[in-house]
């Protein structure tokens, strides 16, 4: 899955370094559905720093949004900067936002631990 990078903003490119700005419109704009998810869960984070969406993607397309958008380090960093949380992610769909203060909590070190991956895991799940 690609972005869809306007022609002027790709000569930009070319010829140097884009902002965030431009670069995090190109994201909502090619992975709407990605947008929609993190977008979500960056501006519902709780009083203690987090929140997570569990509801898979509708279609596979929508799961190849947000395995793009995640698997990106320079769109997932871009989405981070854009929201100000740190993203954290499991099982193809689970995305969680933390703020930068509850990084170094229990709650964000259980959710990126290797027991919290395998806690995570259900039948259903395995294919993705």
């Amino acid at each position: 899955m690609s972005l869809d990078v306007p022609a002027d903003l790709l000569a930009r490119a070319e010829a140097g370094p884009v902002d965030d700005a431009d670069f995090v419109a190109v994201v909502r704009d090619s992975l709407p559905y990605a947008w929609e998810v993190i977008s979500s869960v960056a501006t519902s984070v709780d009083s203690s720093g987090f929140a997570d969406n569990e509801v898979p993607p509708p279609s596979e397309a929508e799961r190849g949004q947000l395995l793009r958008a995640l698997a990106s380090d320079s769109i997932r960093g871009g989405l981070e900067r854009h929201f100000g949380v740190k993203l954290a992610f499991q099982n193809c769909h689970r995305v969680a936002a933390f703020t930068p203060a509850a990084v170094d909590s229990d709650r964000y070190r259980a959710f990126i631990s290797p027991r919290g991956q395998l806690l995570n895991q259900s039948p259903e799940l395995r294919d993705c």
